[in-house]
């Protein structure tokens, strides 16, 4: 006789549905009054999150008016980059619910949080040029998730001296958040509450810890969303995808990336592929709009991409790994690439999109800015080409600021300065870093800082090639592990040995290369020993 499958456990065989429901939402009642300590819920739109937010949402509409004396803040961290579709139902999510929250006198109040400029993907990838994420070089995380959150939670505490954080995690997610919750549940300093270890003074409340996914969607199919959003749209764009899942409040790194799931970032390449949205426009046509976003994506995840990168540390220094250098950040050009292709797509979303998402910004005015500022002030690329990018891209005037930088040269003459100085681009960048820095230096009274940005350039610009450049690092690392630490005398390389070097190789051709440049053990972020 065939054995019937086991069915799994679900948090509502013991006392039913109604009536685990209704003791939740007494004991979130109950935490709530126990103090004066504000309360802070994260919230992605997704089934998680909606579920307890459902919960203290009821919890607080059953107390009595005057019981209602703190603040509830709903946070919902957007990445700038996330899914379209998602970002679009939770920003609505996020409208709808400030109004119903007023209508209903309740105190909670949304909040949508998001990195600041200088942290978010596009000004780190396209401005500053470090490489698409990876497993062993995650750099998106904590800048686009981790950091907004935070800093908002730090303020409640610095505030009111402590916050409470409310959170959808689950156990039934995977086998290590289990055994995370399971170990901080020891560490309750108050009934139900868990520390935070990496937000002091701040604990944590997890009402649904125990549920199942089947369980989370039996709350939101059968007690209806009390601020007037639709728990059945939210099922439809959960099996619009192959994958279940949503991303969480991510306050510290161990909580797992939510790459592979509907509600992760349309840009992340932490993943092999994004099956989400590969399986959102297979499965309805019209999101298709989307299918530019996916192809950037994937353009971002090729394996190989030495040969859109500098063989430099985004310090100037050449690093081994093995036989090989690491490559650094992406070169101009690829920059200016993914510019294009970016601003590309977000024509064809406002051309194609439908109306509640055509709205969206892939990348923001105030972003372009700052690449803009990034690549003329700290990259000393003067032709500024940003603009023409966007026009080109957009078809429309770029609506940014007049540049007030005094630039060296125009943008018209660059094309002069490349046929003086000849087909190398190691010597043109060279000589255009030091016309920059003699032009920015030309105003100051002071000149301070003026030598010892002249040795960066000569040092960063000096290489014949990147075999050259490779030549040298081999050298000097043969050299190190020939030589004892205590038998080496000071490595440190001043402005004269560098010039010196620099006319030796590049006015006497009869003359033998000599290593000039500076060794440096400093890493930096563009580190890409990860590909």
């Amino acid at each position: 006789m065939k054995s019937l499958p086991i069915r799994a456990r679900s948090a509502f065989d013991a006392d039913g549905f109604a009536g685990t429901v209704e003791g939740l939402i007494a004991q979130t009642q109950r935490l709530y009054l126990a103090d004066q300590v504000p309360w802070v819920v994260g919230y992605s739109g997704g089934k998680d999150s909606t579920a307890v937010l459902q919960l203290v949402w009821n919890a607080l509409a059953g107390l009595e008016p005057a019981q209602r004396t703190k603040p509830v803040h709903v946070i919902s961290t957007d990445t700038l980059v996330e899914n379209p579709v998602v970002a679009a139902w939770v920003s609505h999510s996020l409208d709808v619910m400030k109004a119903a929250a007023e209508r209903a006198d309740l105190p909670l109040v949304p909040h949508r949080l998001t990195p600041a400029v200088t942290d978010t993907f596009w000004v780190n990838l396209i401005g500053r040029g470090y490489p698409a994420p990876r497993p062993k070089f995650r750099w998106c995380t904590e800048r686009l998730k981790i950091k907004p959150s935070n800093t908002f939670i730090r303020d409640m505490v610095r505030s009111h001296g402590e916050a409470i954080l409310v959170l959808g995690t689950r156990k039934a997610e995977s086998a290590g958040r289990s055994a995370r919750m399971t170990a901080l549940e020891s560490q309750r300093v108050r009934d139900l509450l868990s520390p935070n270890g990496n937000l002091p003074n701040c604990l944590v409340y997890s009402p649904v810890e125990n549920w199942s996914n089947d369980d989370v969607w039996t709350f939101l199919m059968q007690d209806k969303n009390p601020w007037g959003y639709s728990n059945k749209e939210l099922l439809t764009m959960y099996q619009g995808a192959s994958e279940d899942g949503e991303c969480p409040l991510v306050v510290d790194s161990s909580t797992p990336s939510c790459g592979d799931s509907r509600f992760g970032c349309w840009t992340c390449t932490l993943v092999d592929q994004d099956k989400s949205m590969a399986a959102m426009i297979q499965n309805d046509e019209e999101k298709e709009w989307m299918l530019p976003l996916l192809d950037l994506r994937n353009e971002l995840d090729k394996p190989e991409d030495r040969h859109l990168r500098d063989f430099r540390r985004m310090n100037g220094s050449v690093q081994m790994f093995g036989e090989k250098s690491i490559p650094g950040p992406y070169k101009q050009s690829a920059r200016e690439n993914w510019l294009r292709m970016l601003l590309q797509a977000q024509s064809h979303v406002r051309a194609n999109a439908p109306e509640e998402v055509k709205g969206i910004e892939l990348i923001t005015l105030a972003e372009l800015e700052e690449i803009r500022r990034l690549w003329v002030v700290e990259k000393h690329e003067f032709e500024d080409t940003l603009p023409g990018i966007y026009v080109a891209a957009m078809g429309e005037p770029y609506p940014g600021r007049v540049l007030d930088e005094h630039l060296p040269l125009g943008a018209e003459t660059v094309d002069v300065l490349k046929g003086l100085v000849g087909d190398d681009p190691l010597h043109f960048q060279l000589v255009r870093e030091l016309l920059d820095i003699e032009q920015r230096q030309r105003s100051q009274s002071r000149r301070a800082g003026l030598f010892d940005s002249l040795e960066t350039a000569l040092k960063r610009g000096f290489y014949d090639d990147e075999a050259d450049a490779t030549e040298r690092a081999v050298h000097r690392k043969q050299t190190r592990d020939r030589t004892r630490p205590s038998d080496v005398a000071d490595n440190s390389i001043d402005l004269v040995d560098v010039v010196e070097g620099f006319v030796r190789e590049h006015l006497d051709h009869g003359t033998d290369h000599v290593g000039v440049e500076a060794e440096t053990d400093m890493v930096d972020v563009s580190d890409g020993a990860s590909r």
